[in-house]
């Protein structure tokens, strides 16, 4: 049911395009004036406040040339919801559900409503990808960006925490999930292990990074995907929210460690800085779109942006990876 009927999955060896991602749904948001900086929700609040504004999002990416949308979960959490909104165990699962029902909602109207001088009949149907963050991002303590709760927990623990978003998104319907800004090599093997109990279910995992060979918690680029590469249910493994000029020499670290039917996903941020109080500093930023044809000569086969990346970064990327 689940990938066996994705048939853009099945072929992405046979295209030498690249998914095209979307941005960060979240600066979005904000750009529309939603306040989540502080929020420990942080998106994912909207989808219990404003369920429209997350459609009008995902449109804007659909219109830009995303060929993948990301489910507002990031932040997401049964527990979280059941913590943050005051919600029961049930409602919490059914809120997590909406997330993917509404990115396919929007893929269909979208794709309903194109008209045919837009080249549709060209188009590849748009996926959506259920995001599923690290733990430390419901600490919401900063944790996520090193890693540091791996010590105190084992990778049962884990498991156990993030079964119950994966079984949503999976249930929902997702075409896949993205397990995406992976600290530490313990929860990345929590999360390919989860990943099993759902045979017929690819993902991507993709790790946060602080420098051109490490990932966030210290350990080599290198040793995470060798361990992601035991997988057999990822289309992908890669790197995602750092900046764009790590991009290049992280894949060049670890490309004796990768299997050769295993393709890198890459989606950076602007660049710009972030402070845990105030949020990202408004700053000079330079455009990745050039940079990603050299991920591409890479092996990168899913492209686009994080957090601070808007849908005119995305057209972009789209127009210079479209096959003539």
């Amino acid at each position: 049911m689940f990938m066996a009927e994705c048939p853009l999955i099945s072929a992405v060896e046979m295209d030498s395009s690249p998914f095209i991602l979307d941005g960060g749904l979240a600066t979005e948001l904000e750009a529309s004036g939603f306040q989540l900086q502080g929020d420990p929700l942080w998106s994912a609040r909207v989808l219990h406040t404003d369920p429209q504004a997350i459609k009008d999002v995902h449109y804007r990416y659909l219109q830009s040339g995303s060929d993948v949308i990301t489910t507002a979960t990031y932040q997401a959490s049964i527990e979280g919801f059941m913590k943050h909104l005051g919600v029961r165990p049930e409602e919490a699962q059914h809120m997590m559900m909406s997330a993917v029902q509404l990115a396919k909602e929007t893929v269909s109207e979208f794709m309903s409503q194109s008209p045919v001088s837009d080249t549709i009949t060209d188009r590849r149907e748009p996926l959506v990808a259920g995001s599923v963050g690290p733990y430390g991002s419901f600490l919401h303590d900063g944790s996520e960006y090193t890693g540091a709760y791996e010590d105190k927990m084992t990778v049962e623990e884990l498991k156990d925490w993030h079964r119950p978003q994966i079984q949503c998104l999976v249930k929902a319907g997702a075409d896949l999930v993205a397990m995406e800004t992976i600290p530490g090599l313990k929860e990345a093997e929590a999360l390919v292990e989860v990943l099993k109990e759902f045979p017929e279910t690819k993902a991507w995992l993709s790790f946060s990074c602080k420098d051109c060979d490490s990932i966030s918690s210290g350990r080599r680029f290198s040793e995470a995907v060798e361990m992601a590469c035991r997988s057999t249910q990822l289309v992908a493994v890669g790197v995602n929210c750092c900046p764009a000029p790590l991009v290049k020499p992280l894949l060049e670290s670890a490309k004796s460690h990768k299997r050769a039917d295993l393709s890198w996903v890459v989606y950076p941020n602007s660049g710009e800085g972030w402070d845990a109080k105030t949020g990202w500093k408004t700053e000079m930023r330079t455009s990745f779109a050039n940079l990603s044809l050299e991920w591409k000569a890479q092996g990168a086969l899913w492209i686009g942006g994080c957090c601070r990346v808007r849908p005119a970064d995305i057209t972009e990327l789209k127009q210079l990876h479209v096959q003539p």
